[in-house]
């Protein structure tokens, strides 16, 4: 295990929106059966073959971060999750899409994790508003993951597509909408599991590659820890 590199890849949101079901979806491939509240900070891995399929092609770990808590924390939790925030290579932002408020509660959430990063995100806040272009220049690779997707009306389904598709331009990112109780969401070669496929690639090629593609870094697991 300690041979392959890996990728840290945090799991924000709101509670009860589903995250530590994403996370046991995503890492076993099976329904979690009975979630509960996280405390303090969860880990699961996944293996995920970059490149799958290509000459390129490099098996690595990814590690996926479950932070519990809600943004509106007392600051003594927020210094406390902040560790958590250390040397992410990606970021996964879930919402519910039955729950307006934690869709917006994802720019606050956002915005807590990139602040701690240690590269600059260029993302700021004026007048409690968030500058969502600054977003386009974030180093950082997002995914937006909407959960709770069977539960829309299907008279509603159109307007809550067409709120999380504004979302998932504010963040410069690719969203995935699904139903964490029904793996075939993430079905090999649906959409979502390709968009998955590539953040997943995304966030280990910022990793692990240099500027020219072609060149992987002399970097080791037991190295970059």
């Amino acid at each position: 295990m300690a041979s392959l590199d890996r990728v840290k890849v945090l799991v924000l949101g709101d509670s009860g929106v589903g995250k530590s079901s994403l996370v046991h979806l995503l890492c076993q491939n099976q329904v979690l059966g009975n979630p509960s509240w996280t405390v303090g900070c969860s880990v699961d891995v996944r293996v995920h073959d970059y490149r799958e399929g290509t000459p390129e092609e490099k098996t690595c770990y990814i590690e996926l971060w479950d932070v519990g808590g809600s943004v509106g924390s007392a600051s003594s939790v927020k210094s406390t999750r902040a560790v958590f925030y250390n040397s992410v290579n990606g970021i996964i932002l879930v919402h519910d899409l039955t729950n307006k408020k934690s869709s917006q509660n994802l720019y606050p959430w956002s915005l807590e994790a990139l602040s701690k990063d240690s590269s600059p995100t260029g993302i700021i806040v004026s007048n409690g508003d968030y500058d969502r272009e600054q977003f386009a220049e974030n180093s950082v690779p997002l995914l937006l993951i909407g959960t709770k997707f069977d539960q829309i009306p299907e008279n509603k389904r159109n307007d809550v597509l067409t709120r999380t598709a504004f979302l998932s331009e504010d963040f410069n990112a690719e969203e995935i909408n699904l139903d964490c109780t029904n793996p075939r969401y993430l079905a090999a070669g649906s959409s979502n599991a390709v968009k998955l496929s590539r953040f997943f690639d995304k966030v280990i090629e910022k990793r692990y590659f240099t500027r020219d593609p072609s060149q992987v870094r002399a970097c080791t697991f037991s190295v970059c820890m």
